[in-house]
């Protein structure tokens, strides 16, 4: 039991699921994620941090494992069963070999990308599940427009609708990704963190 986590309302069993220690630091190989009351350290890396079974049905990809671990806090109701979950954190910065592993290692999976519900995780849920689905994208920024490329194809968003459902819908792909955003905060451990001082 770590009581910086059981102060922020993650059970004893989340906290075994995800090994979380006394000390909270997780490897993703080459690199640490850290977490203390003061900090927060989520590594630049090519590798992904790991937890679950590989035959799991449902995969949950996040930044960061402090991330994973207060989404399944929040939305413990909506998954009973956690034996049937996969858990990713890919780091601060998209990889594409990050996507082309995942496809490899959990195809044919449920997928729930968890990401801020800013600007940078709308494009971070596009960015992983084109890699995942090996679908190649250019997408640039111009005023108040996203302008994403596929092939030769254009489709033009404002920041105000752009999504990874309008992505989706924009460009025919199947089967869906969902995503998973906090109602009240821009992510589910900021979530956390204000609930717990509440």
């Amino acid at each position: 039991m770590n009581p910086l986590l059981t102060g922020l309302g993650i059970s004893l069993e989340i906290q075994a699921f995800f090994g979380a220690a006394s000390e909270i630091t997780f490897s993703y190989g080459d690199q640490f994620e850290r977490y203390g009351s003061d900090y927060h350290i989520v590594p630049s890396t090519h590798n992904l941090w790991v937890a679950g079974l590989p035959n799991a049905t449902h995969l949950i990809i996040t930044y960061s494992v402090m991330e994973a671990m207060a989404f399944i806090t929040l939305n413990r109701h909506r998954f009973p069963r956690l034996e049937q979950l996969a858990f990713v954190a890919i780091g601060n910065r998209l990889h594409v070999e990050q996507g082309d592993w995942l496809r490899e290692n959990f195809p044919g999976r449920k997928v729930t990308l968890v990401f801020g519900k800013d600007m940078i995780g709308h494009i971070t849920d596009i960015k992983l599940a084109a890699a995942i689905k090996g679908i190649l994208l250019r997408i640039t920024s111009k005023d108040n427009e996203i302008h994403i490329y596929r092939d030769k194809w254009l489709q033009i968003f404002t920041q105000e609708q752009i999504s990874l459902h309008a992505f989706q819908e924009a460009f025919g792909i199947r089967p869906r990704f969902r995503t998973g955003k906090p109602v009240q905060s821009l992510t589910f451990l900021d979530q956390l963190k204000y609930d717990s001082e509440r």
